[in-house]
């Protein structure tokens, strides 16, 4: 369960940053005081009740549990999971007093305890409710139902969401509270390719419930398809701020007059649903709503093949989209095959890769003279830094570059930096420094974009270097020297800095 691990693996390093979260949404949220979880006044029953009873009670309040004592000394606990082993799994009386079948002397923990100290218990000992417990007396009950309303904002939970809902607004909703994840997930310290991923996952499943519903709108489809991903999406890089970068292959049996009207309309509803969602249509239309992006195989192979033979400017740009392409929905054989022998195609032709090379250095990391920062220096932007444009798509280019000219198969830039190395496309101390300075940058976005959610505002890329402190701003220029080493090296021919 990848959220799980990167929500626990992030507390490792939590503490580093303590003194920059917010008391709501990130490391406070397990901080939280079981005072403020728990469900107050738990309703308390004799030992001597009857079960009958017992479950009516329970029925009647619509609650999973009992406390069994008195308000001034907690003796048990009867649960749901009791009367269904105890007493109907053993065909017990009805009668028979609750005392015979409660769980006795049950864990507790005190009001001032916190959240993550339940967690640990209720999970450790594998139980669904916790009494709360004041100088022995009942005070409270936390159950699941608490900790998962508490913890509601994590990706596997906008997963489940947008599994459930059929209504574009109710999807839009979901969608709505991925700012706040991104937000959460850094303030614990979750490394920024670990929130690309798990960002990614919630645009996957908004895609793949969009096409549910299209196809239970439109139909079958007439012929295999196969949806995918481009850009960020293809990557799984995505942060607070992204459009839609999607294509359709389809089955060779394609015949445009007896079957595009039905892919037409197919790709409109999923696209219109994620603009609707959040997810902007893209700038440069590439989308399957566009007949250029939604073709048989054996177009998609004259696509490829043609931008490798013929590398002009043109060519260039689609196949930086294009080469980041990740199957999302449909019959992924239609890709597979494909995948291969264009990065193939691509590795031999020495003139696309220079090519593609020259295409790489066109974004330069914002160094000035002297080690000084080179900010945008008029508009709605000026005095500050594009962490994406200038600082994070320099390294996606020179890493989808290595991953041509060795044909890697892996899309994540972090991947095909690490595949890079141990194909030695790339040295490893150029590898390393590369991938640290990835990391920074991205750390550096996500934290800048976090903060802005956290004042209210919508997340974007502009980021001024005073919002940092002179460490961090020494780092950051130390970062782009390396890409800027790089990129001088793959300039003059040589990738094995």
């Amino acid at each position: 369960f990848p959220a799980f691990l990167a929500y626990f693996d992030s507390l490792r390093d939590a503490g580093r940053r303590t003194a920059a979260m917010p008391a709501e949404g990130s490391i406070g949220e397990i901080a939280t005081a079981l005072r403020d979880l728990m469900t107050p006044d738990p309703v308390i029953v004799t030992a001597e009740l009857p079960v009958r009873e017992a479950a009516r009670v329970m029925s009647e309040r619509s609650i999973s549990c009992l406390l069994v004592g008195t308000p001034e000394r907690l003796e048990g606990i009867l649960t749901t999971g009791d009367l269904t082993a105890r007493v109907l799994a053993e065909a017990r009386d009805p009668a028979s007093p609750v005392g015979s079948v409660m769980t006795r002397d049950p864990r507790t923990l005190p009001p001032e305890a916190c959240l993550f100290d339940a967690l640990l218990v209720m999970s450790g000992s594998a139980i669904g409710h916790l009494p709360i417990v004041e100088d022995g007396r009942p005070v409270g009950i936390v159950t699941r139902t608490n900790l998962v309303r508490r913890q509601s904002l994590t990706a596997a939970a906008l997963v489940s969401d947008i599994a459930r809902h059929d209504r574009i607004e109710d999807l839009a909703a979901v969608v709505a509270r991925v700012p706040r994840l991104l937000a959460q997930l850094v303030g614990v310290g979750v490394e920024a390719w670990k929130i690309g991923h798990l960002v990614t996952s919630v645009t996957d499943a908004l895609t793949r419930r969009l096409i549910e519903l299209a196809l239970a709108k439109l139909g079958p489809a007439p012929v295999p398809f196969l949806w995918l991903a481009c850009g960020s999406q293809g990557r799984r890089e995505q942060t607070g701020v992204s459009d839609q970068d999607n294509c359709l292959i389809l089955d060779d049996s394609f015949d445009p007059d007896r079957h595009d009207a039905w892919f037409e309309a197919f790709a409109r509803e999923v696209s219109d649903g994620l603009d609707a969602c959040g997810y902007y249509y893209c700038p440069g239309d590439m989308m399957a709503t566009n007949p250029r992006w939604r073709q048989k195989a054996s177009v998609w192979r004259d696509y490829f093949a043609g931008w490798i033979a013929r590398p002009d400017p043109m060519a260039q740009m689609l196949a930086s989209v294009m080469f980041d392409l990740r199957p999302i929905h449909g019959e992924t054989d239609l890709f597979a095959g494909m995948q291969s022998e264009t990065l193939e195609a691509a590795r031999k032709n020495s003139i696309f890769r220079a090519h593609m090379t020259a295409n790489s250095l066109k974004h330069t990391p914002p160094l000035g003279l002297f080690r000084g920062f080179a900010l945008i220096r008029s508009g709605e932007h000026k005095d500050t830094l594009d962490l994406k444009l200038s600082g994070v798509v320099p390294i996606v280019d020179l890493a989808r570059l290595y991953a041509l000219t060795g044909a890697l198969s892996p899309v994540n830039t972090r991947e095909r930096l690490m595949a890079a190395r141990e194909a030695k496309v790339l040295s490893a101390s150029g590898a390393d420094d590369l991938l640290d300075a990835y990391d920074l940058i991205s750390n550096i976005r996500l934290e800048h974009q976090a903060r802005q959610v956290r004042d209210g505002g919508k997340p974007d890329n502009f980021m001024a270097p005073s919002t940092l402190s002179a460490l961090e701003r020494n780092h950051l220029k130390d970062a782009f020297g390396v890409i800027k080493t790089l990129q001088s090296a793959i300039g003059h021919g040589n990738q094995m800095v």
